[in-house]
């Protein structure tokens, strides 16, 4: 089993989401976040002041899959979410050792 976490731009939440329905991933947890990479942030004019914005919202989505899945995975949300550019996000895979559905008791694969 396999975790994987992507951060990515809030404007491609739902082709992203919609890509993985497609590869078959039934649930996935999204988080609104805010930060920074090479990007660096950027500066802002308000009212006549400027001001410096360092973190940028983000978009952080987790799908727990079985190991079969992880190259359709990572292959949908590398092809919707890429525009090429600096910002675009970064994929995280870490190994899942143990998944437990809370209301049946069920385990491992037979959980997700």
């Amino acid at each position: 089993m396999k975790f994987v976490t992507a951060i990515l731009r809030p404007h491609k939440l739902d082709d992203v989401r919609e890509a993985l329905s497609e590869v078959g991933v039934s649930g996935i947890t999204v988080t609104e976040v805010k930060g920074f990479g090479r990007q660096k942030g950027h500066t802002e004019l308000y009212r006549g002041a400027e001001y410096q914005i360092d973190f940028l919202p983000k978009i952080k989505l987790e799908v727990a899959i079985v190991a079969s899945k992880l190259d359709l995975v990572i292959e949908a949300i590398s092809n919707v979410a890429s525009s090429g550019k600096v910002g675009d996000g970064k994929i995280f895979v870490s190994n899942l050792e143990k998944v437990i559905r809370i209301r049946t008791g069920e385990m491992d694969q037979d959980a997700l």
